[in-house]
């Protein structure tokens, strides 16, 4: 196999597509926070674009770990081993596989090993933009876009000197470039949050403002948060997928990605300080990011989430076993076909029937199967972003509320910890509260409604809704998940 790294880019195999462009001339001028296998799928290829462009040699990528744990201290170890580079293997569920290596991080830091020298690369004017993927839970804001700045986690950390939160190093690193005239930064959420600009906005100036009131101040009359909206079916990778990636493409590759061949980012055109040409190489800049990521969160995460439910609950363990039962494919077309889509406004251009039909090919795709535990995790974050509208619509219409209330069941259910088989599983969900863990499993089956998956959602109001929410978890106990399926989508 052959190493990947500098040296050996120029003398790699013509069916492995290299960066376009020389890297030796390639500045960062992007900071990204949590470089995880999303980011290097989605926003770092498109950079890689646009690298290969004239003239844009300033905008490579600075990736930063920011989680202080054995995983991304030797992920770090690795991207410095290969100078950055890592290969993306892009599946289509009908033509062969594409391999690319991707050029356009070209430097990696781990902050927890030294903070001081994170935010000093921060404030560096060079550094325009700043972006993120820390998943939907990692910004606090609540419902009523509040950050709380009492939370252990955030009022430990301001009363820190060198701050260790993402909030802490961004806003410590904006006061430095203040003092040295240097400028602000444009703050990037690529998160898959409704309105993922207002939110990183809310959560950076609630910390600024405990921190420093005069500067919240610069920063929200300065820094711009433009909304985006992201979409690439990125699977976790495993050892087991490490090898294989690498024995497919004859790389030896510490840190491979593989992804579907469908890719899009639209993003709010708000950059303080520019951006690169990205509207070049297939991103759309839009005025209004919402209409676009109502229809991917409420149609696309809402389908995975009813997917990873119910089907870790039937006993499947990836999307490319589930979608070979029709009952599952079913639910999920109804629940775009009678819930989702009416309630949706689509953007210019888009139909929204056929967004649905385009979703159940890209699940079908086999090269990609991701774990349907992982889409299962977070559930308590991920329901109230990509099912909460839907369901207060649902009910608010007096519409039918099958469905609804079994992806509610289904979760109530899965928290339980074992599947229809009597299999176990991990059940990893950092939002879920002692309370709720104590209303899960209270005989009382309705005292799950008030979990803080489902605050705001008033599912108590309809009686209706109760009445099918009690019938459907208690069918699952008694009949199974499947079993009870069939009951839901006849």
């Amino acid at each position: 196999m052959t190493a990947l790294n500098n040296q050996s880019l120029p003398h790699l195999p013509p069916e492995i597509v290299v960066p376009a462009y020389d890297r030796s001339r390639v500045k960062p001028g992007i900071a990204h926070i949590s470089v995880g296998n999303f980011h290097r799928a989605h926003q770092a290829v498109y950079m890689d674009r646009v690298l290969a462009r004239p003239g844009q040699e300033g905008w490579g990528i600075l990736g930063i770990g920011l989680m202080e744990n054995p995983h991304e201290a030797q992920k770090a170890t690795d991207m410095e081993a290969q100078d950055c580079l890592y290969s993306l293997t892009e599946c289509a569920p009908d033509a062969p596989n594409v391999v690319r290596v991707i050029g356009s991080i070209t430097e990696y830091m781990y902050a927890p090993a030294d903070r001081v020298a994170t935010i000093a690369r921060l404030a560096d004017p060079a550094i325009r933009i700043v972006s993120m993927t820390v998943t939907e839970g990692g910004y606090y804001v609540d419902e009523h876009g509040v950050f709380p700045i009492d939370h252990p986690l955030i009022a430990e950390d301001l009363k820190r000197e060198v701050p260790h939160t993402i909030f802490g190093l961004l806003t410590e690193a904006l006061r430095q470039r203040r003092e040295s005239g240097a400028g602000p930064f444009t703050i990037l959420s690529c998160d898959n949050l409704p309105q993922n600009g207002h939110v990183a906005r809310a959560a950076f100036l609630g910390w600024a403002r405990a921190r420093d009131a005069g500067l919240a101040g610069w920063i929200e009359e300065n820094v711009t948060f433009p909304c985006t909206m992201v979409d690439r079916i990125t699977p976790a990778v495993h050892p087991e997928d490490v090898k294989r990636l690498d024995a497919e493409s004859g790389l030896d590759d510490r840190i491979p990605v593989f992804c579907e061949d469908f890719i899009q980012w639209v993003v709010e055109d708000k950059f303080c300080a520019g951006r690169p040409e990205l509207d070049a190489v297939g991103v759309q800049f839009t005025d209004d990011v919402q209409p676009y990521e109502a229809v991917k969160l409420h149609m696309l995460n809402a389908s995975h989430s009813l997917l990873g439910l119910s089907g870790v609950l039937s006993g499947y363990r990836f999307v490319s076993e589930i979608m070979q039962d029709l009952h599952e494919v079913t639910l999920v077309e109804q629940y775009l076909a009678f819930d989702a889509e009416p309630l949706l406004h689509a953007p210019p251009g888009m139909a929204l029937t056929d967004y649905g039909r385009r979703l159940l090919r890209r699940f079908r795709n086999k090269a990609i199967s991701d774990q349907l535990l992982r889409i299962a995790s977070d559930s308590t974050s991920k329901l109230a972003m990509f099912v909460r509208s839907t369901a207060m619509g649902v009910i608010a219409h007096r519409r039918p509320v099958e469905r609804i209330a079994f992806v509610v069941a289904c979760y109530a259910e899965y928290l339980r910890g074992h599947d229809d088989r009597g299999e176990t599983y991990a059940i990893v969900e950092p939002h879920l509260t002692d309370d709720d863990k104590v209303k899960v499993a209270s005989s009382r089956l309705e005292d799950a409604l008030d979990m803080t998956a489902f605050a705001g959602w008033d599912l108590r109001d309809s009686s209706v809704f109760v009445e099918r929410y009690l019938a459907l978890r208690q069918s699952i106990r008694d009949r199974g998940t499947r079993a009870t399926l069939g009951q839901v989508i006849a």
